[in-house]
């Protein structure tokens, strides 16, 4: 969390502690949660417009940020991720067209409907479970904008609690999950923290959002969160088996019998040789085709995705790991946008 963060969250429990009354603050909250998603409705809302008068589009992606950190367990650079992000998608140092052909400069392919304003809630002392909910709110009132389909940008992967919540109560039933990670992000509650981004699945899982869970690239795991795959019945793909395991990966079918996939991509499930700007470096990763074949060769209607954990404080001069992301936001546009 940054200084100013903590100054501002301190500041209000100050007030609390003054006896100053909670409703004034509450109402002092709300105007500022109001605002917010004011700002993500309207956005969306134009974004959803221009789609639909441009015409042809049945799904098409559109950027939100979430830009949040605090909820890492080591380091919280993943919080400056998504300007990053958004700075190597249109860097111009590669052209916008995908692998598959799809120009990102088509607003029926992708559109930004902008970032929430997490520090901004933060700094009025609005607590994490609160802050969740916003984040699902925002998810909502883009999918609300037909075609317009989240693909999210963490972060840290607390995120993607809130976000599969609300596209799991948005389409009104469950998902398959494809999630890529050295981690299975599964313990029931990491340093006490509830909202921990090593807790989100079991978050996630508890809720009853997904109909299959499949974790692709999984390298460091703990007993605990052995026996948390087994109680959720996870499909686990580890790293060592990677190579006996890699046909049936590169030619996922999902979806069907449920409301679409989820993709969710942890940037630290890369080998750090392809993706060094990471908080949790754990070698042995997959490599960046590796991740490409799963994506490009998965069947089935992707009703949202998130690209998470990018910390740009730990990455090259150059950008290399922000490049990665952008690649990987770009294909995965290709893939929802139709």
């Amino acid at each position: 969390m940054s200084v100013l963060g903590r100054r501002g969250i301190h500041y209000f429990h100050k007030l609390n502690s003054a006896n100053v009354p909670t409703s004034l603050i509450q109402k002092g909250q709300n105007r500022v949660i109001e605002a917010s998603l004011t700002l993500i409705r309207e956005r969306a809302k134009l974004k959803g417009e221009l789609v639909r008068a441009l015409g042809g589009a049945v799904a098409s992606a559109s950027l939100l940020g979430v830009p949040l950190g605090h909820n890492s367990s080591f380091l919280q650079g993943p919080a400056f991720a998504p300007p990053r992000i958004r700075e190597a998608i249109w860097c111009g140092s590669t052209n916008p067209t995908t692998e598959e052909g799809k120009e990102v400069t088509d607003p029926r392919v992708l559109t930004d409907v902008g970032d929430v304003p997490v520090q901004e809630i933060r700094d009025c002392g609005v607590d994490d479970e609160r802050l969740m909910k916003v984040v699902s709110e925002s998810v909502k009132l883009v999918m609300e904008e037909d075609p317009l389909r989240p693909l999210v940008l963490g972060g840290d992967h607390s995120i993607s609690y809130p976000v599969i919540r609300a596209v799991s109560e948005k389409l009104g039933g469950q998902v398959d999950i494809l999630h890529l990670d050295a981690h299975p992000d599964n313990y029931n509650a990491y340093e006490g923290n509830y909202f921990s981004h090593a807790s989100s699945f079991a978050r996630i899982m508890e809720g009853g959002y997904a109909r299959r869970l499949l974790q692709v690239g999984i390298r460091s795991i703990s007993q605990e969160g052995r026996e948390q795959c087994k109680r959720f019945g996870v499909e686990l793909y580890e790293m060592r088996t990677f190579s006996r395991d890699r046909e049936y990966l590169e030619n996922l079918k999902l979806g069907e019998g449920v409301k679409g996939v989820y993709v969710s991509i942890d940037l630290d499930s890369l080998d750090p040789a392809f993706a060094p700007g990471v908080s949790h470096i754990e070698p042995g990763g997959l490599s960046f085709r590796d991740v490409l074949n799963i994506i490009h060769n998965l069947k089935g209607d992707i009703v949202g995705a998130d690209v998470v954990e990018f910390n740009p404080q730990r990455d090259t001069v150059d950008g290399m790991t922000a490049m990665v992301a952008a690649k990987l936001v770009r294909e995965l546009t290709a893939k929802i946008a139709k």
